[in-house]
């Protein structure tokens, strides 16, 4: 049975309140930790780290019990209905530290909601991420619904870069947070209320959670795949984990360019993220067109190497005394996102199929589950990597948001945050025809 547009659109829709705590958390804990809190940025890239390996270890948990699971409403929509819930208690929570509490004193509180946050976001993630292969098997539907779903994940990544670091800066990360959550609780519950009539799967699985993984590990496609997108999100991560700095340190506005005055409204971190959302949107159909023409794994090499095209210019521009250049650059960045954000997730589920069709397993949470994890590991990578890196050239923290940097230490900022994300980016496109499709042609055709 064919989606209608609005199931499609409806399960786009959760992506939007996922977005924007993922958005959260990649951009500011770090920042908050090191510029608000003074944590040692050292410190406070191994402490988000620590935490984001304790997500990873919960994925293939709640990928199993989502499997398991038998409800009158299937076996996802009551993960993410209360994951929901939790996600945005923990988020609320950790930008809530008591006054007077800074430095490493500060991140019992701080770390202990951020676990929360990050649990819930796991318990509404892995079934979102199953649905994808249980509500059709027809590739070009994927296609369209991910399509959707980016679309979808862009209004998330405005409000979570545009809005919420202009709250945070004028009211405090604690109201911006609370600004947003029923944002992210509305999506989600809207998301399972328009699905609610899509084709599922409700008999739950009966195997072992070794047996699980046994399967989903035997898919050699697909794993390769989720460490290829773990190489990618790295990359992304790194990014977005730098630019809170880039902002503050790499662009220094004159003040009489054409966006210099949006850029003082909004700051000009939010005013990136407006900027790379606009792109982002712009190029959902086209990846979606580009996937149909040339091949998904076609169309993402092409998306792959033009981003890093886009990061060498970036690398160019910074450090900048016009703001409006640099928005479109972000522009065109977020374009070239755009197939990172989309493609994968097409590819993912049409991968899940060879499994099911094979062994009669329906574990799509297990599936899930994995490829999250992958991409979770590179989350957590990236404030280690970036705070490793800023340490060694000797970046000074503080608790007023900027303070004077050595040029070494700006310098390697610069380099970080385009130079070292433009050669990961490329490595990955070049493994991803040189292993990943040749293996993947293998696995559907035996299919």
């Amino acid at each position: 049975m064919a989606l209608s547009m609005g199931q499609k659109a409806g399960w786009g829709l959760a992506d939007m309140g996922v977005v924007v705590f993922v958005v959260v958390k990649q951009l500011l804990v770090f920042a908050y930790l090191t510029s608000v809190l003074g944590v040692p940025v050292e410190v406070a890239g191994l402490a988000t780290t620590g935490v984001l390996i304790f997500d990873m270890i919960t994925d293939p948990l709640v990928g199993y019990f989502s499997d398991r699971t038998h409800t009158r409403w299937g076996r996802r929509a009551p993960w993410m209905v209360s994951g929901a819930v939790v996600m945005v208690a923990g988020m609320v929570g950790l930008f809530s530290t008591p006054e007077g509490l800074v430095g490493v004193a500060a991140l019992p509180w701080v770390l202990g909601f951020f676990m929360l946050a990050t649990l819930g976001f796991t318990m509404v993630a892995i079934p979102y991420g199953a649905m994808a292969g249980e509500v059709t098997q027809d590739p070009r539907e994927r296609s369209a619904m991910t399509a959707w779903r980016m679309g979808f994940a862009s209004v998330g990544i405005l409000v979570g870069g545009a809005l919420i670091p202009g709250i945070a800066a004028g009211s405090g990360y604690g109201t911006a947070a609370l600004t947003v959550s029923p944002l992210i609780i509305g999506a989600i519950w809207l998301s399972v209320f328009a699905t609610r009539r899509a084709p599922r799967i409700d008999t739950p699985s009966s195997v072992s959670p070794v047996r699980m993984l046994t399967l989903v590990f035997s898919n050699k496609a697909f794993v390769m795949l989720a460490v290829l997108y773990g190489i990618m999100t790295l990359a992304i991560a790194l990014i977005t984990a730098g630019l809170p700095f880039a902002a503050i340190y790499l662009v220094n506005d004159t003040g009489d360019t054409p966006l210099s005055g949006a850029a003082a409204a909004l700051t000009v971190l939010s005013l990136m993220f407006a900027a790379f959302t606009v792109g982002s949107i712009l190029s959902q159909a086209g990846w979606v067109y580009a996937s149909a023409r040339l091949g998904k794994v076609g169309a993402l090499f092409v998306g792959l190497m033009l981003y890093v095209a886009l990061l060498y210019g970036l690398y160019a521009v910074l450090p900048s005394v016009n703001v409006t250049i640099v928005a479109g650059m972000f522009v065109l960045a977020g374009m070239t996102n755009g197939s990172y954000q989309q493609i994968p997730w097409a590819i993912y589920p049409d991968l899940m199929d060879v499994t099911r069709a094979q062994t009669g397993e329906a574990i799509e949470g297990a599936f899930s589950a994995i490829w999250l994890f992958g991409q979770k590991a590179a989350n957590a990578l990236a404030p280690l990597v970036l705070g490793l890196i800023l340490s060694t050239y000797g970046w000074v923290e503080t608790t007023q948001g900027r303070t004077e940097q050595t040029a070494q230490a700006l310098d390697a900022l610069h380099w970080a945050v385009t130079l070292v994300p433009a050669g990961i980016l490329a490595v990955s496109a070049i493994l991803l025809l040189a292993l990943y499709q040749p293996l993947a042609r293998r696995v559907l055709d035996a299919a």
